[in-house]
């Protein structure tokens, strides 16, 4: 074999060590070539994830793999909602689709897998509450467990398009309670994301009656 190839192939397979999975755009950019990885797939030493995206066919699949693929396929995206739920481990409710904020004027990406389901923030309520987690080798940005209890209580109801996917109150009211008894949050943490989101009034009879009883 050519030595050219062969020192692509190796750095494809370093690369794909130290991110658990990579774009195409990041081969090309570590000096490896599409028709490399083209071969390295036939070989069964890659395997595609989706267009334009690999990882090693040993990698470790988890539950969580799913987002780390979906961070890769849309980075400027946040996992929100039932996928955060899930995440946080608040709920036992595995959602069929990923759930993935994105600001108000964002084009909406046409993804085919994974399944997404993508929900449109302002931009001050998308900006705050975002936590870093590493799956896979990848940075995923997740919201914390507090500003998805208030997400999950401002996308509560179905009225009109924006909400027509609604999780519906139970999931809200099901994180707010794990969240409080696994101390993954503190009423204080929900009661200022719902100030800042304007929904304190709808929120605090119910956080006022969880604390209450707790």
């Amino acid at each position: 074999m050519n030595s050219e190839p062969r020192r692509q192939q190796d750095r494809a397979l370093v690369l794909l060590k130290q991110l658990g999975m990579a774009r195409l755009s990041e081969f090309t950019t570590a000096g490896v070539t599409a028709a490399t990885i083209s071969r390295m797939k036939r070989k069964g030493d890659v395997v595609q994830l989706g267009r334009g995206l690999y990882q090693l066919p040993d990698a470790s699949h988890n539950v969580n793999q799913s987002l780390a693929h979906a961070a890769k396929i849309v980075p400027d995206g946040v996992i929100c909602l039932v996928s955060a739920l899930a995440f946080h481990e608040l709920t036992d409710t595995i959602p069929p689709r990923i759930w993935m904020a994105i600001g108000s004027k964002d084009r909406k990406p046409s993804i085919a897998y994974p399944a997404f389901q993508f929900v449109r923030f302002g931009e001050k309520v998308r900006r705050s509450g975002i936590g870093q987690y590493m799956i896979g080798g990848v940075t995923v940005r997740i919201y914390d467990p507090a500003k998805t209890v208030v997400d999950l209580f401002r996308y509560r109801q179905r009225a009109g398009m924006r909400y027509q996917k609604s999780p519906g109150l139970n999931l809200a009211l099901e994180g707010m309670k794990e969240s409080l008894r696994q101390r993954k949050a503190t009423p204080s943490e929900i009661a200022d994301y719902a100030n800042e989101a304007g929904i304190w009034k709808a929120i605090r009879p119910y956080l006022e009656a969880m604390i209450a009883n707790a």
